[in-house]
């Protein structure tokens, strides 16, 4: 190939430009994709557990019991999310492009053409003007007046002046002036791409919820082989033996009840539920302007501990803005006329760069004016000068050090007192100086000062803080997240900007004293809040050092310089006014680029997580019921109690249903490490109870003689009343819509315990007056056994100093009801304990009479609805009776509404039964009792007002 170097005033000729196309020199860059479309699909499908299920789904549709496969759409519907969730990742990494310039200006065979940035080859001579974007690494070979902004790159907010010989970074932007350079670095190889090709591999947020499902799915598939073997061996025996089952088709249904099994083991609702948390999170956070590239990151951000915060874009605008005019003495009333003239023309000057810009509101043109002699702003020299026709002098303006050397720092002098103290509040200061001698030719062609310049005005200026950065700082400061600041500009300036955001910081470090060992970093990043002089690399390594002592990081920015470090913390969060590499790296953008959204992202975040734990504790407890009773009944030798189809239900309107509404509802409650453990706590010990009470259930049932499918619509009623009990227990602190939420289910199930289709297609039968005896017993020992659980969990695992987010009001329900006296505190805690006893007995009443539902007799089957209904109102009484303890007036007014229903229902009982019952009778006078007890004085004083209440403490 021809390595000629290109001639820059010429170019790359079209045959050197083909030659380094085909040896592959091209600024064509391709990064490799995020991940693969089958690997999402392979990760989110061919699991371990959706292999079980489908094959599961698949085995009953093809032995003809499809009514049994419901839970297949559970997977479906999972698998299918979690592949929408991660192509959506997918889409954001690979739209990853960091050259987003439209064209690029190239000199070729001597003429300038206009390309596609990736049509760039090594060795072009690149032509650059104010506007355009740098589109591969270069080296300057000719500049006027070059200045190129690398704020994206480097994190410095000042525009670069470029030199013959300097570097062109790939990614920046020309500012001002124009030059050439040549292309050094094409490709992967240039430096923009670098952080692409860095940036874009994949990795997923980190997510306790996620991880901790997976944890269990993963203890889960130790045991799922060994138990199904266990189960199946038990069902071929019981219905018969080996020999038996395969002549007579019995193995039909020993798969069914093993599936059954199976099926139960999984945790599927609560990926799913995770799932569809994180996806409405994100769609609420969608409304304020906050765009979520990873749906687990709405969880991330409640558990960060750690913000790391680059200044420009971030806690500022990214523009520098006009301060304030500081006139020194001497100024006469003539010379600010002119010097307003002058500083007018310098801002709306054709090069001005923004520093000049920003003059341009509070200096208008007003008397146009005529250049004489001008020495444009030179970084080097950091000042210009310029003399105009018909006016006498010149102005210059610059930076005090650089056009009156010591003069500005001395405090001897005026200047020099006035530069110091604007320094130290770290706004950014420029003089204006004026002569009455006006430029000569030398002076302008030499760029030299002219003599006897006297400074007239400083002039300060500031970059311009973002308005919400102060007020969410101080609700980070308020929920002990820290703060860390690393900028990579001067440590001096970040340190104002953070004083300005309401930080207490004295000065910055600068980072190029920053240690190389690592540990060592981590100590310097736990003493001090401010950093300036930041590179890209440290930035990602003070990330990864505060990662090592033990902090969850979130990382906001806008600039390519911040996408390594937004791409290796716990969180990234960019700006919307960002470069696209950062955007897209990020899990969080905010749209609108307004910082007070992240207190949004907090909340929501903490939402999900102490919804998707109390969630949590719903399907688990399930999956260790569900496991007990297989091992259970497969070492025991009986007959699984459950159909399929029956666990569907119970599942979906005990725990799926809910489960949805409850994952989605206002919870303000603080994150707390140990998300598992907490579940676990109570799911262990409540799925023993539901286990040991459905195996007793069963040998009473079997002593009984009743024939299966008795046994199996016993059992299927005592689940799902046990199973509305605990979702009634996790949803408390009880609230209007909550009651309407386990009331509906409750409702549901009568429906399909009442409507014949329904009764028809779940195969449930009267189990008999003896066997609804037996049962009820046992529902109410497990009801009053989960309530212990319950208590010695909130006792012993959920007290937490933190546990609960502070509340914005304190209403007059939370007085403690002692503060109306003895006497009312003995009533009230009277009434609690009279509403829980009334709550038992009316729930295990209801379901007596409920069980009538299949006598033939249709005023019996009215009673029997009836019956479901006492039931439901006595589980509602037993839910809110806790609130009445703690002088909630919303749990008064519910309780009331409770009782006068259950008194209604129990005196239909009474009227239009053929016997007298004593149990309606004592229904009646207990719950007439307790609503007395409720309204008289003193009790009643102890009560808040209703609508500032609610029916709990507060915990999940």
């Amino acid at each position: 190939m021809d390595t000629t170097p290109a001639d820059v005033s010429t170019g790359l000729t079209q045959a050197q430009v083909s030659e380094r196309v085909a040896a592959g020199k091209t600024n064509a860059f391709v990064a490799d994709t995020s991940r693969s479309a089958w690997s999402i699909v392979r990760a989110n499908v061919f699991t371990l557990f959706n292999g079980i299920v489908f094959a599961c789904f698949f085995v009953l549709f093809l032995v003809g019991r499809w009514q049994d496969a419901l839970f297949g759409l559970a997977a479906f519907a999972n698998a299918i999310i979690g592949c929408v969730q991660e192509f959506r990742a997918k889409s954001a990494l690979d739209r990853l492009a960091l050259m987003n310039a439209p064209r690029a200006l190239v000199l070729r065979d001597g003429e300038e053409a206009e390309i596609a940035p990736g049509d760039v080859v090594l060795d072009d001579v690149l032509v650059l003007r104010a506007g355009e974007q740098v589109p591969a690494d270069a080296r300057v070979v000719t500049a006027r007046g070059l200045q190129i902004d690398e704020s994206m790159l480097t994190g410095e907010s000042d525009p670069v002046e470029k030199q013959p010989g300097d570097d062109a970074l790939s990614g920046a932007v020309v500012v001002a002036g124009e030059g050439t350079a040549t292309a050094t670095r094409v490709g992967a190889d240039s430096y923009a791409n670098h952080f692409a090709g860095e940036a874009k591999r994949f990795s997923l947020v980190s997510s306790e919820l996620r991880t901790s499902v997976n944890r269990v799915l993963k203890w889960v598939s130790w045991i799922i082989g060994p138990v199904g073997l266990l189960v199946l061996n038990a069902q071929i025996i019981v219905l018969g033996g080996y020999t038996t089952v395969f002549s007579n088709g019995a193995w039909v249904q020993a798969v069914v009840n093993t599936i059954a099994s199976l099926t139960a083991m999984i945790p599927l609702g609560l990926v799913l539920m995770t799932s569809i948390a994180f996806a409405v999170g994100a769609s609420r956070l969608a409304r304020r302007q906050v765009l979520v590239n990873e749906l687990p990151a709405v969880e991330g951000l409640a558990r960060v501990d750690m913000v790391c915060l680059d200044k420009t874009g971030t806690l500022t605008v990214g523009e520098i803005g006009f301060d304030e005019t500081h006139p020194l003495d001497g100024l006469t009333s003539e010379q600010a006329e002119n010097a307003a003239t002058a500083l007018a023309w310098y801002a709306a000057s054709p090069d001005a760069n923004a520093t000049a810009r920003s003059l341009r509101a509070a200096y208008p043109v007003v008397t146009p004016v005529v250049v004489e002699g001008y020495i444009p702003f030179s970084s080097a020299r950091k000042w210009s000068a310029v003399s105009f026709i018909g006016g006498s002098g010149t102005w210059v303006m610059g930076a005090p050090e650089m056009v009156f050397g010591d003069a500005a720092t001395s405090s001897d002098t005026e200047l020099g007192r006035t530069v110091t103290a604007l320094a130290e509040t770290g706004r950014r200061t420029l003089v204006l100086g004026y002569t009455e001698s006006s430029l000569s030719d030398a002076d302008v062609d030499s760029e030299r000062l002219p003599n006897a310049l006297q400074a007239i005005i400083v002039l300060t200026f500031r970059e311009q803080v973002r308005p919400d950065a102060a007020q969410t700082l101080a609700y980070f400061g308020r929920q002990q997240v820290g703060i860390r600041i690393i900028s990579g500009d001067n440590p001096r300036t970040v340190a104002a900007i953070a004083r300005e955001v309401g930080l207490d910081v004295t000065e910055g470090f600068d980072a190029r004293e920053l240690p190389d060992d690592d540990a060592q970093l981590a100590d310097v990043l736990d003493r001090h809040t401010v950093f300036g002089r930041v590179t890209p690399e440290q930035k990602k390594r003070m990330v990864t050092a505060l990662q090592s002592h033990g902090h969850t990081v979130a990382m906001t920015g806008d600039g390519v310089n911040d996408a390594l470090a937004i791409k290796a913390a716990d969180i990234g969060i960019a700006m919307n006014s960002g470069s696209p590499a950062t955007k897209a790296v990020a899990r969080l953008v905010l749209l609108d680029g307004q910082f007070s959204h992240l207190p949004d992202v907090v909340a929501e975040g903490r939402q999900v997580i102490a919804n998707i734990e109390r969630v949590s504790m719903l399907f688990l407890n399930k999956t260790v019921y569900a496991t007990l009773l297989a091992i259970i009944f497969g070492a025991f030798l009986l007959e699984f109690p459950f159909l399929p189809r029956q666990l569907s239900i119970t599942d979906g309107l005990t725990i799926g249903i809910p489960a949805f509404f409850l994952a989605l509802m206002p919870n303000a409650a603080r994150y707390v490490p140990g998300f598992l453990r907490r579940s676990l706590s109570f799911a262990i010990p409540s799925g023993i109870v539901v286990a040991l009470g459905l195996t007793w259930y069963t040998f009473i049932a079997r002593g009984l003689g009743v024939h299966e499918e008795q046994l199996r619509t016993g059992a299927t009623v005592i689940l799902a009343v046990v199973g509305i009990w605990i979702l009634a227990v996790l949803a408390r602190p009880l609230n209007r819509f909550k009651v309407a939420v386990v009331g509906a289910m409750f409702i549901f199930l009568i429906a399909v315990f009442t409507i014949p289709l329904a009764r028809e297609f779940f195969v449930l039968v009267d189990p008999g007056e003896d066997l609804a005896v037996a049962l009820t017993g046992i529902t109410i020992l497990m009801v009053a056994a989960i309530e212990i659980v319950r208590f010695a969990h909130r006792r012993l695992v959920l007290t937490v100093p933190t546990r609960d987010a502070p509340r914005a009001t304190t209403s007059s329900s939370t007085v403690p009801v002692s503060s109306s006296g003895p006497v009312a505190t003995v009533i009230t805690t009277v009434v609690a304990v009279l509403a829980y006893v009334f709550g038992a007995l009316a729930t295990g009443f209801g379901i007596l009479v409920f069980l009538g539902r299949y006598d033939p007799d249709v005023s019996a089957s009215a009673f029997s609805l009836t019956g479901a209904a006492i039931a439901l109102f006595g589980l509602l009484v037993f839910a809110v009776a806790a609130g009445v303890r703690r002088g909630s007036g919303l749990s008064r007014l519910m309780l009331t509404i409770f009782l006068g229903i259950a008194i209604a229902l129990s005196a239909v009982v009474l009227v239009f039964g053929d016997r007298w019952d004593w149990g309606a009778a004592l229904t009646v006078a207990f719950a007439a009792a307790i609503i007395v007890l409720l309204w008289i004085p003193p009790a009643s004083r102890t009560f808040g007002r209703i609508l500032e209440s609610s029916m709990g403490s507060g915990r999940p």
